[in-house]
C-alpha cells in the first residue's frame, strides 16, 4: 500500500474515531443530565473522559481477558505462527500477538491501539471448523481491522458502550433521589436512560461495524489472496454459530461488533441490533471479487484436501 494512502487512511480513522468517541461521551453525558441534571451530566463528563483513557491504554486487554484468552506459543502452532507471520508481511505491520479463546464456536476478533500493539484472538471452534486456507483468509480479514486502524475505534466503542448499559442500569435500579431536583425528568428521566442509552449505544456500533467488516472482508481478501476461502469461512462461521452459544459473549453484548461474525445468540436481546453485515451480502461480494479477478479457492496456501486446520499440511 502506498505511503500517501496509509497516511490518509490513518487520519481518516483518527478523524472517525474521535468523532465516536464524541458522540458516545455525548451519550454518556446526556444520560447523566436525564438522571442527575447538570450535577450528574459533569460526573457523567469526568466518567466518560476516565474511560476514554483507560478504554485507549487497557480495552484491548479488558476485552481479551472478558473471553479469557491466552497466549498462543509458537510452539504448539508453528504453522499457524508461520501464516500470520506471512500475511502481516503483506499487510505491511508487525507481526501481531496471538490469541486463543476456549470456545468451540468458530469465530476470531482483533483489538489493539495500533498495529505495534495488535493482538487477534481465535477460538478453538475456529481452528477446528475451518481448514488451513480459510484460517488464513480469517487471519486476513482481522489483519485487515488493524491495517485500518479499526481496531482502536471498535475496541473504544465496546467499553464505552459497556460503560453506557452500566449507566442505565444504575439509573433503572437506583433513579434520582427525592431531593434531586435538578434532574429535568426524574424517574420518567431514568427510565428513559434505562431504555434508550443502550440502545444508543448499540446503534453507534452497528453504523461503523456494518461499513467496516464490508471493507475489513475486501481488504483482507487481497491480504490472503483468497476471497473465495474468505467466503467459504463466513458460511460455516455463520452456521456453527447460530448452534453455539458464548456465554462471554452473552455477558459482554457490547463486544459482539468485534467479532467477524456475530457471536451473539438468537435468544439473547441484543442480537435484535445486528452489529454485521448479512453474511450472504458479504458472500457475494467476496465471489463477485473473486470472479473478477479470476481467482480460484485456496491461494498461496495450496489447494489440498480440505479438512480441520491442524490435519491440512499432512494431508
Amino acid at each position: 500500500m502506498p505511503q500517501a494512502v496509509r497516511r490518509f487512511l490513518t487520519m481518516n480513522n483518527l478523524l472517525r474515531t474521535g468523532l465516536l468517541i464524541a458522540a458516545l461521551t455525548a451519550l454518556f453525558m446526556g444520560a447523566g443530565w436525564l438522571i442527575g441534571g447538570a450535577e450528574g451530566m459533569l460526573i457523567a463528563l469526568l466518567i466518560g473522559a476516565a474511560t476514554n483513557l483507560f478504554a485507549y491504554w487497557n480495552a484491548d486487554r479488558v476485552v481479551l481477558a472478558a473471553y479469557g484468552a491466552r497466549p498462543i506459543a509458537r510452539a504448539e502452532a508453528p504453522q499457524l505462527f508461520d501464516d500470520v507471520a506471512k500475511l502481516a508481511q503483506r499487510a505491511g505491520i508487525p507481526m501481531p500477538r496471538l490469541y486463543l479463546i476456549d470456545s468451540a464456536q468458530p469465530n476470531a476478533f482483533a483489538t489493539g491501539r495500533n498495529p505495534a500493539h495488535a493482538a487477534v484472538a481465535v477460538t478453538r471452534g475456529l481452528l477446528g471448523a475451518l481448514d488451513e486456507a480459510e484460517v488464513a483468509a480469517v487471519i486476513g480479514h482481522e489483519l485487515s481491522h488493524v491495517v485500518h486502524r479499526d481496531t482502536l475505534t471498535m475496541t473504544i466503542a465496546a467499553t464505552i458502550a459497556g460503560a453506557i448499559g452500566m449507566l442505565a442500569n444504575f439509573a433503572f435500579f437506583l433513579g434520582p433521589r427525592d431531593d434531586e431536583r435538578d434532574a429535568p425528568l426524574g424517574m420518567v428521566g431514568a427510565l428513559l436512560v434505562a431504555i434508550l442509552a443502550p440502545v444508543a449505544a448499540l446503534l453507534v456500533q452497528m453504523a461503523i461495524s456494518r461499513t467496516r467488516e464490508y471493507e475489513a472482508d475486501r481488504r483482507g481478501a487481497e491480504i490472503s489472496g483468497d476471497p473465495q476461502s474468505l467466503a467459504s469461512a463466513l458460511r460455516k462461521i455463520e452456521v456453527l454459530a447460530r448452534r453455539t452459544m458464548v456465554p462471554d459473549a452473552e455477558r459482554n453484548p457490547a463486544t459482539a461488533h468485534l467479532f467477524i461474525v456475530n457471536p451473539l445468540h438468537g435468544a439473547s436481546l441484543a442480537s435484535l441490533f445486528a452489529t454485521h453485515p448479512a453474511t450472504e451480502e458479504r458472500v457475494r461480494r467476496l465471489e463477485a471479487m473473486a470472479a473478477a479477478r479470476g481467482l480460484g479457492g485456496g491461494g498461496p496456501w495450496g489447494t489440498a484436501p480440505r479438512g480441520p486446520w491442524g490435519a491440512r499440511r499432512t494431508a
